[in-house]
């Protein structure tokens, strides 16, 4: 009964621990949830003036053929974002190959861990289709190390393959970003002191010492809806404390099987 009493208890345990974890694991409302009637409509055409989209949203663009289309998006530590985008072509031209390219914020392009991030659009075809899904952000790397890190992250959408006579024609475009939540399997003992948001400020010139102020222009001002976490919470908490818990109900039940055994047998008195 005792042992009966022990299992429960760690049963229990194990799952009140399972309960936030799994709601962890669930997809962020940026997975299904869409502020498309905000979305922009426009792309910028470089680094500072690409155009801040946040995830979710399904931002559209026009342009022509040779064009460089950038927009910037915001990613937290945890997370694992897809960049997906879609060019719908005119009715009639010849092979074109396009590309999608994503950057963090220190302009270090980031590798695709899988996604079609290079297509080749044959003659005729409506549209064509590209994605990039990039490695889990960090909260803390190394300093020689490219690895995905908090910040704001650029998207450049361009054609790097057509013939002269398809320079110029018009297209539309779509670009979505989602992510997933990747937990506790992609935490590290570490976090950056600012997440890496491109910005400089600028500070006017007082007219006079007692009404100084001072203007700020950011480059990127876009950010997660919940704040930047930084990394100082993940599930990986939960599952430390559950496996502590885990071994204290292992070791009481290991006592509880042996206990009495290798004890000397009582003898009864006056024997």
């Amino acid at each position: 009964m005792r042992i009966t009493r022990v299992l429960g208890a760690a049963a229990l345990m194990l799952g009140l621990a399972v309960a936030p974890a799994a709601a962890d694991s669930t997809p962020s409302p940026t997975d299904s949830a869409s502020t498309d009637g905000d979305a922009p409509t426009s792309a910028g055409t470089s680094f500072r003036t690409a155009t801040e989209i946040e995830q979710g949203q399904t931002a559209t663009a026009s342009g022509s053929t040779g064009d460089y289309l950038y927009w910037s998006f915001p990613a937290d530590s945890g997370q694992r974002p897809t960049v997906k985008a879609t060019v719908k072509l005119p009715q009639t031209h010849g092979a074109q190959t396009w590309q999608i390219d994503v950057y963090d914020g220190l302009r270090r392009r980031q590798s695709c861990q899988y996604g079609a991030q290079t297509r080749i659009a044959a003659a005729d075809v409506g549209s064509v289709e590209l994605a990039c899904t990039l490695r889990t952000v960090r909260a803390w790397s190394e300093t020689w190390a490219n690895d995905p890190l908090p910040g704001t992250y650029y998207v450049r959408l361009t054609v790097v393959g057509l013939t002269t006579a398809d320079l110029g024609l018009p297209v539309s475009t779509e670009v979505r970003v989602d992510s997933k939540d990747i937990g506790g399997s992609a935490a590290v003992d570490g976090s950056l002191a600012e997440p890496l948001v491109p910005g400089i400020t600028v500070k006017s010139e007082a007219q006079d010492d007692s009404s100084e102020e001072s203007s700020s222009a950011v480059l990127s001002a876009i950010e997660p809806e919940d704040g930047w976490s930084s990394g100082w919470w993940s599930d990986r908490w939960v599952w430390t404390a559950v496996g502590g818990a885990l071994a204290a109900l292992a070791g009481v039940g290991g006592y509880a099987l042996t206990r009495g055994a290798g004890r000397p047998s009582r003898v009864p008195p006056g024997s």
